[in-house]
This record gives C-alpha cells, sequence and structure tokens, in this order.
C-alpha cells in the first residue's frame, strides 16, 4: 500500500452502450499511484488500459457510464460536474494522447498552441509569462526556440511527441497519464523520450501512469506494474519482482511472449481476448489459460496478496474457498470443448 498516493482508484468500472449490448471495458478496478511514481499498465490491445486512463480522468464518450471512486486531493473525482473537472485537467491531471499528430491543429503555430493552453488555465499570466514558460518546457524537450512559430507538420514525429509531453506538463501537474506516448517511434527516439519521462519526477515530483504493451519500457522506466485482462487488473506489484517471478499465468505468458537478444524460439499466447460484451462469466483468462483448474470455470477468481503483490488467479487462493475438486486442472482438449460450446 503507498502511505500518500496522488490518486486512489476503488471499484472502478466503465461500460460503454453498443448496438450489440453493454461493453464492460473497465469491470472494478482498483489501485493507487504515489508522489513521483511511475506505474507501468500492461496488456493486450482491446484489454481496457486507454479506457482506464480516460476514466480516471472523466474523458469519455457520452455513450459511456462510470462508477466507483477516484478519489484525488480528497474529493472523487467522479461525483464532479464537467465545468468542476475542467479545473483540475491540466494543472492537477494532464494527458498524453496517442498519435500527436492527429492531436495538435494542424493550422495553429507552436507557439499558438502553448499560449491556447495556458490562457485557458492560468489567465492571469502575461504574454512575456506565456512565452518563457513555454520555451523553458520545450526546452527541456530538446525542441529549440527557433521553431517556436512553426507548424504541426514541419517536425518528425518524434519532435511531435516531445511537443505534446511539453503541452501537458507546461501545467506543471501532479498526475501524468501517458497513453503509448512511444507507440510508432523509432528506438532512439524512444530512449530520448522514456529519459525524458525518467526526469519528470526529478524537475516536477510528476506521478506517472504509463499505459503500454511495451514491456521492455515498462521494464526499464516504471516502479511497478500493473497487468490488465479483459477489464480487470490480475496482477499488480514491484515492477522488479513481477518480471522476476510473474505470479499470474497471463503475466508469465506476455512475458514468454517479448522478443530479447537471447530470444531463441518465438511464443504466443493461443486465443484472443474475450469480447467484453459477454465475457466468461468466471475466470476472463480461463479459456486461454494452460493452468485452467475447475473452480476456474465456475466462480470469479478472488484477489489474492502475496508478499505485497495482488494477484487475482485461483493458483494462488484463497485455497478454503475452492471447492472440493475444484482444484483439478482442465485439459486443453477440455477447454477448447468447453469454448465451443
Amino acid at each position: 500500500m503507498i502511505a500518500t498516493p496522488v490518486v486512489s482508484v476503488r471499484d472502478l468500472r466503465v461500460y460503454y452502450g453498443t448496438v450489440r449490448g453493454t461493453v464492460r471495458a473497465v469491470d472494478r478496478v482498483s489501485l493507487d499511484i504515489g508522489t513521483s511514481e511511475v506505474l507501468g499498465l500492461v496488456g493486450e490491445s482491446g484489454c481496457g488500459k486507454s479506457t482506464l486512463g480516460r476514466g480516471i480522468l472523466g474523458l469519455l464518450p457520452e455513450s459511456a457510464a462510470s462508477d466507483g471512486e477516484v478519489q484525488y486531493g480528497g474529493k472523487n473525482l467522479l461525483t464532479m460536474s464537467a465545468k468542476e473537472l475542467r479545473h483540475y485537467r491540466g494543472p492537477e491531471l494532464g494527458l498524453i494522447f496517442q498519435e500527436p499528430m492527429t492531436r495538435l491543429n494542424p493550422l495553429m503555430r507552436i507557439e499558438d498552441h502553448f499560449r491556447e493552453t495556458l490562457e485557458q488555465h492560468e489567465p492571469r499570466l502575461s504574454g512575456r509569462e506565456i512565452r518563457k514558460r513555454s520555451l523553458e518546457t520545450l526546452g527541456r524537450m530538446g525542441i529549440p526556440p527557433t521553431r517556436f512559430r512553426q507548424y504541426p507538420h514541419e517536425f518528425s514525429g518524434g519532435m511531435r511527441q516531445r511537443i505534446m509531453i511539453a503541452l501537458a506538463l507546461v501545467l506543471r501537474p501532479k498526475l501524468l497519464i501517458a497513453d503509448e506516448p512511444t507507440t510508432s517511434l523509432d528506438v532512439i527516439v524512444e530512449a530520448q523520450i522514456l529519459s525524458i519521462l525518467a526526469d519528470l519526477r526529478e524537475n516536477f515530483g510528476t506521478a506517472l501512469l504509463l499505459i503500454t504493451h511495451n514491456l521492455g519500457i515498462v521494464a526499464e522506466a516504471c516502479d511497478r506494474v500493473a497487468v490488465m485482462y479483459a477489464g480487470e487488473i490480475v496482477e499488480e506489484g514491484a515492477a522488479r519482482d513481477v518480471f522476476a517471478e510473474p505470479a499470474h499465468p497471463y503475466t508469465q505468458a506476455l512475458l514468454r511472449s517479448t522478443i530479447s537478444l537471447e530470444t531463441t524460439d518465438l511464443h504466443s499466447i493461443p486465443g484472443a481476448p474475450p469480447d467484453l460484451i459477454a465475457p466468461p462469466p468466471a475466470c476472463r483468462f480461463r479459456p486461454r489459460c494452460p493452468e485452467a483448474m475447475s473452480v476456474c470455470e465456475e466462480k470469479h477468481p478472488v484477489e489474492e496478496r502475496i508478499d505485497h503483490r495482488r494477484v487475482l488467479c485461483w493458483l494462488h487462493g484463497p485455497h478454503d474457498q475452492i471447492p472440493e475438486g475444484g482444484a483439478e486442472k482442465l485439459g486443453r482438449e477440455e477447454i477448447s470443448v468447453a469454448d465451443e460450446a
């Protein structure tokens, strides 16, 4: 447990309404992020990572409904009106979006983006102060002042991503949610972005939720990691512990699928994440799990704590809640037959 979390999420659910039914994108998620801490959120595409990040900030479409608690500064962000939330977004809570080219207005100079952001949230700043703070923040990102009046299309993808980070940091938020900040970047630019994110806690004391599918980034940049599958957090703990000894079968499978210089054989996870309109009624990973037991078909797993780590899996208990005969292991053929039915 974190003594003084910047943000504390409890039983957060985010559902989307569709013509096919309700999509349970985030289902009873709880996590804390401490001051100057980097928490990595990992999992396959479609597991709810981006929805969780946006749900924390209340940036959801009209078709979405959410409940639970997102405690920040002693207040529940989920009970605030849209007008109240605007006072927190930017100065207190920042977000780095995916695809920076689609987030920067192609008709506005970089200077205009910064001016608009600061005038919206800090209207008392003079034009000189706005320029000074903007150039200082861009300088930390390695963008020279000579490029301040250029348009987004005049920058490379990596530089546009740095500009997006600078736009989030210019308001000096206490919590920053970075949604796939290195997607589509080459490894050199990726390393530069990671270096910038690593400096956040030293220069700003910022807490960071880093959403990514890249486990290598998490191993290098994060203090803790939360593994998400089918809308749920299935494992959470110190990054070094999770990587050294993963407890959940899904975490183990993700790590086996990672390619490194020592890789001699390629591994993948059979199947695909479930349809979140009608997920499996008990354990959501059961149809793909090589360790599946009878109880996994019957009861939703109960969260268990193992050495300061949280794991959502019957393999780790609580054993007194497993019915008699429930620990019997299912064969792969039994799982396939059950799935086809």
